[in-house]
């Protein structure tokens, strides 16, 4: 693979990567959301898989195809199975209206690219180059995280900023080990097999998944 197709389809998967943490923040439809969070699982594999195959790198290829099954095969089943625990089909009443939050998301990213510049001079390539997308994902990540109030959709931008993360990994380092991707692939596994257990439980407590209603907990 020449230099230019590699930083051509990098740039590429890293546009689709962004593209849908902005999408989720844009839809309130939580079966949509589910969709373009496998969807961005997709990119990610692929910004690992075009890694991989530019350094000639098998194990990261191996990492890719973990990814790819994880994150944008069984992770969207489970937040489906949530989805249908819970009931509820759309994000109802954000804290930060759909407009807002998408001019948030160009703020973030831009503060993102600002941050990392110094990061991406030190080693110009056309991998840390897309560094700040990963950043910026995080950033869009824990703005969700912290304005929606349904349960899946929280747990939507905890999976977001894990993404980014991930992202960053790859482009800054190259990838991270086998091992490693394995362990973190199971914490958030286990965190999507709590979500679905927590709204059912919610469900048939509350009504609901709305999470503002855990505060009739309080004595």
């Amino acid at each position: 693979m020449s230099e230019g197709l590699f930083t051509q389809l990098l740039d590429l998967a890293c546009g689709i990567f962004l593209l849908a943490a902005v999408l989720v923040l844009w839809r309130r439809e939580l079966a949509a959301m589910v969709r373009v969070f496998a969807a961005q699982g997709l990119a990610l594999a692929a910004i690992a898989a075009l890694l991989a195959r530019h350094e000639h790198r098998w194990d990261l290829l191996g990492v890719a195809v973990l990814v790819a099954v994880l994150r944008a095969g069984l992770l969207p089943r489970l937040m489906r199975r949530a989805l249908v625990a819970g009931g509820e089909s759309a994000e109802t009443e954000p804290l930060v209206n759909v407009a807002a939050s998408l001019l948030a998301a160009a703020a973030l990213t831009l503060l993102a690219y600002a941050v990392a510049r110094p990061l991406t001079e030190l080693a110009p390539s056309p991998a840390t180059r897309a560094l700040p997308v990963g950043l910026a994902v995080v950033l869009i990540g824990f703005f969700a995280l912290v304005t929606r109030r349904r349960a899946l959709s929280q747990v939507t931008g905890f999976l977001l900023v894990d993404n980014g993360i991930t992202a960053v990994a790859f482009l800054a380092a190259s990838g991270v080990p086998l091992i490693v991707e394995l362990g973190v692939s199971f914490d958030v596994l286990f965190a999507a097999l709590v979500l679905q257990v927590l709204t059912a439980r919610m469900r048939a407590a509350f009504g609901g998944t709305d999470l503002d209603d855990l505060r009739e907990l309080h004595d």
